[in-house]
């Protein structure tokens, strides 16, 4: 899976990219092919001052979903982290189960429609 990592700050911990790779790789791995790119955006709100103000933004392009997006605001860059790519792989996961529930529903009206058509 390939993923591109945004941020506008320089104040990320050194091994921030590998984190993300992992915990990515872990919540979306199972979806394979359905995922067509992820970009995550790292932000500091605050800058060097500290707080709960560690923004990171989670882009899903998903093939016959669309684009799904997910945030969380923390006071650390590991949690946002964890939290974000948790929210990712769980509303992928939603939005496809929905996905294929609607399938299920409309797909034997159209069999039945073709028959007498």
């Amino acid at each position: 899976m390939k993923w591109l990592l945004e941020t506008d700050t320089a104040h990320l911990p050194h091994n921030i990219q590998d984190h993300v790779d992992v915990r990515l790789r872990y919540a979306l791995a199972r979806f394979g092919s359905r995922i067509e790119r992820v970009t995550v955006f790292l932000r500091d709100r605050n800058g060097p001052k500290g707080g709960f103000d560690k923004v990171c933004r989670i882009m899903a392009k998903v093939r016959g979903c669309g684009e799904i997006v997910v945030g969380v605001i923390d006071t650390d860059w590991a949690i946002a982290v964890d939290r974000a790519t948790t929210r990712i792989g769980h509303t992928v996961s939603r939005q496809l189960g929905r996905l294929r529930e609607t399938r299920r529903r409309v797909s034997p009206v159209r069999f039945a429609r073709q028959l007498s058509g």
